[in-house]
């Protein structure tokens, strides 16, 4: 790596601890500089603005995720169900740490890059899932009964909720009040309910395992 990528690199994952934090609005650049011990003329020859900043960082993330997530499917020597422990831990441990903050700044402050964010996890979810849920039922984990498109679906809402904690808001009060789970947590019993359903019982017990 050059030296101006390394730079770049740590200028990205300081500026996106702060964003993970404070949210877009309350972040300066000024924060982002003192953070990295670095003179704000120095940050502004590397990115012009904190908008173009904020977009770096959440490129990063999707490369990141891309990456992460491509290897465990492309990966011919882990089980099956240690493939899909691992892909779902990926998704939430990268996921996860968006603060509904920060989402809620993408979403007034920065409305592409919200945009975009939520065009990828779709595509993500849908592209990597349908794959990994399709070699289950020609491996046999996964009943060939099972509708891979409603599968895919139901763990795009998941993800929906991962990432956008407004997914709830339309639900009655009564019903969201009677959760009383994290995000995180909802997302995980979610996945265990999608499994309980597809799996062949031979598949569930090694999935319990791993």
């Amino acid at each position: 790596m050059s030296k101006k990528a390394d730079i770049e690199s740590k200028i990205l994952e300081a500026a996106y601890r702060l964003f993970l934090v404070q949210g877009y609005r309350k972040t300066t650049m000024d924060d982002i500089a003192q953070g990295l011990s670095m003179s704000k003329k120095t940050l502004y020859k590397f990115y012009p603005g904190k908008m173009e900043l904020l977009a770096a960082t959440f490129d990063m993330l999707k490369s990141r995720l891309s990456i992460k997530v491509e290897s465990l499917l492309d990966n011919k020597y882990i089980p099956y169900t240690a493939k899909l422990k691992s892909m779902l831990t990926i998704v939430a441990t990268d996921l996860a740490p968006i603060n509904p903050e920060l989402l809620e700044d993408l979403r007034e402050h920065a409305p592409e890059i919200w945009k975009e964010l939520q065009g990828y996890i779709r595509q993500s979810a849908y592209l990597r899932f349908q794959r990994l849920i399709q070699e289950g039922v020609e491996k046999g984990f996964i009943s060939s009964q099972v509708n891979v498109s409603l599968v895919v679906l139901m763990y795009a809402s998941a993800i929906q909720n991962l990432i956008d904690p407004r997914f709830l808001s339309q639900f009655p009060d009564e019903m969201s009040q009677k959760l009383e789970l994290s995000t995180a947590d909802i997302y995980d019993q979610i996945i265990q309910i999608i499994y309980q359903g597809i799996l062949t019982d031979e598949a569930k017990a090694e999935f319990r395992k791993v």
